[in-house]
């Protein structure tokens, strides 16, 4: 009996989880699809994404929200998340509803596909 309400407790919490996931903080008042990337500043492939991610905010302004978050300096923050490794990169649609995921390093054009496999048309970049 005791296994069992263990385990309810367990699926109760993974269930909270996998629902804080789902209507994640990444939601805000502009109706773009957004890019959250969680990393850290002294993670290599973190800090080889950085200006990736620079450039794609220049090139979708507007059009595209992209987020960085240091989990080493956020740590509360990035709790929400609850990743497994850094570089994680999360894919929301304009309604903030988690489309995706993607773990370690990804390239823009990567990223790009990524949003378009997930049924997100993205505007023409202004570059």
């Amino acid at each position: 009996m005791r296994t069992i309400a263990s385990g309810l407790l367990l699926t109760a919490l993974l269930l909270g989880a996998h629902e804080a996931r789902a209507t994640s903080p990444a939601r805000s008042s502009a109706a773009v699809p957004r890019l959250i990337d969680l990393g850290a500043g002294k993670c290599i492939p973190c800090k080889a994404m950085a200006p990736i991610l620079e450039q794609l905010k220049k090139d979708y302004a507007g059009k595209l929200d992209v987020r960085f978050i240091d989990v080493w300096k956020d740590r509360q923050q990035a709790e929400t998340y609850a990743i497994n490794m850094i570089p994680t990169q999360i894919f929301y649609d304009a309604s903030g509803r988690e489309l995706g995921r993607h773990e370690g390093f990804i390239g823009r054009e990567e990223i790009l596909t990524r949003f378009e496999q997930l049924g997100v048309k993205l505007p023409a970049s202004s570059h």
